[in-house]
């Protein structure tokens, strides 16, 4: 089992960067594949980027791909999401997720297996 803590979101205005962590606990990190997802007010939870265990794959949804990039140190059980020129549609909780199986990245929400709390990114405009 794998306890997750996001943390690094808050109130930015459009344009700025942030980045993400997501910290695992246990001592079997480099086994999970990992994923960051997204959900607005009122939207569907939806994934924005996801790695594989060795870190060597990576997935980014089309509306981030360019702006963000997830990366992972194994060394350290976290997961990281640096977002760059962010915009106001970017705002929502975001949330890590772990999934304990798999040599790939994954998309699907219901893949996973473990979440955290979530973090709240705002961007004004």
């Amino acid at each position: 089992q794998v306890q997750l803590v996001e943390s690094g979101g808050g109130l930015v205005q459009a344009g700025d960067s942030l980045r993400l962590s997501c910290a695992a606990s246990g001592r079997t990190f480099s086994s999970y594949a990992m994923a960051w997802f997204r959900q607005a007010p009122g939207k569907e939870r939806d994934v924005v980027a996801a790695i594989s265990r060795s870190g060597d794959s990576t997935y980014y949804a089309d509306s981030v791909k360019g702006r963000f990039t997830i990366s992972r140190d194994n060394s350290k059980n976290t997961v990281y999401l640096q977002m760059n020129s962010l915009k106001p549609e970017d705002t929502a909780v975001y949330y890590c997720a772990a999934k304990s199986s798999g040599l790939y990245y994954y998309i699907r929400l219901g893949e996973y297996n473990y979440w955290g709390q979530g973090t709240q990114v705002t961007v004004s405009s």
